[in-house]
């Protein structure tokens, strides 16, 4: 006999646009599959009337399916959360949760201003817009204009996941990250390319088992000595040599996410996110 899983309303209510809201329940209800959640964004809900008509709304949810509805908040007015109180929900209520044992934590009674989430990320955004214009500058060795700048200077093999970790770690973290390939002249002249010595306090490596470069490199450039099993094994000696005698820490990437390969190099570099 299968099992039908009832379909559960959920409401991200907020004072503001809700995204922040909407951020919190999905990440929180994407650990329960099998449940059709209905959901139902809620912005700007800013005095006690328009509260009232949203309660009006959840009532009639609950009534239609014959469930409690979910409610996700951000919502700074305490008068306003107190309306939300008082309807047969489950309410998670993100400030009513962490802000008040803060500001007893901290003595300090915190602001009721609306939209100062928001005021936050455009900090943030204004941060990583900058640090992806760095890392899209000083993409696979482009300029080494600035390097005194960079957070963080990634080298590798063509190839190997310098420039979607580099970007990711831009994107996701702010950190302004420049990358450099290893190519075969600078294996022959035994030397880091270009100015790097200069930054090799910031220099982290990366590297990739010779099958799976040989197979990323088939995708651009099939049949090449290039992409050759045997040309990419070469390589990836010479530069793991270069890396080691350098005293670059490395990585290898082979079975990891940019995801994680970019976690991981922030653990192991130290650094952290701006």
């Amino acid at each position: 006999m299968v099992m039908i899983m009832p379909k559960r309303n959920v409401f991200f209510i907020s004072d503001s646009t809700g995204i922040t809201a909407e951020a919190l329940g999905l990440s929180l209800l994407a650990h329960f599959d099998g449940i059709e959640f209905e959901q139902h964004r809620v912005p700007f809900v800013d005095n006690v009337d328009k509260a009232r008509e949203v309660v009006t709304r959840i009532d009639m949810a609950r009534e239609k399916d014959g469930h409690r509805p979910i409610l996700v908040m951000t919502l700074v007015s305490s008068d306003i959360r107190a309306v939300f109180s008082e309807c047969d929900a489950l309410n998670l209520d993100l400030f009513g949760t962490f802000i008040n044992p803060l500001s007893a934590e901290l003595g300090l009674i915190p602001a009721q201003e609306i939209g100062m989430a928001r005021r936050v990320a455009s900090n943030e955004f204004r941060v990583r817009l900058n640090a992806i214009n760095f890392t899209l500058k000083h993409d696979d060795g482009v300029s080494d204009e600035d390097l005194e700048e960079a957070d963080l200077i990634l080298v590798g093999v063509s190839r190997c996941g310098k420039t979607p970790t580099s970007l990711y770690l831009a994107m996701q973290f702010g950190i302004k990250c420049a990358n450099y390939p290893l190519l075969p002249e600078d294996f022959e002249r035994r030397q880091l390319p270009g100015t790097l010595a200069q930054h090799r306090s910031k220099l982290f490596g990366l590297t990739v088992t010779a099958e799976r470069l040989s197979s990323i490199r088939k995708e651009r450039r099939p049949d090449s000595v290039y992409s050759s099993l045997h040309n990419c094994r070469h390589e990836l000696v010479l530069a793991e040599d270069m890396m080691r005698r350098e005293n670059i820490r490395y990585l290898d990437t082979s079975s990891r996410s940019i995801e994680e390969t970019a976690t991981t190099v922030m653990q192991q570099f130290g650094i952290e996110r701006h």
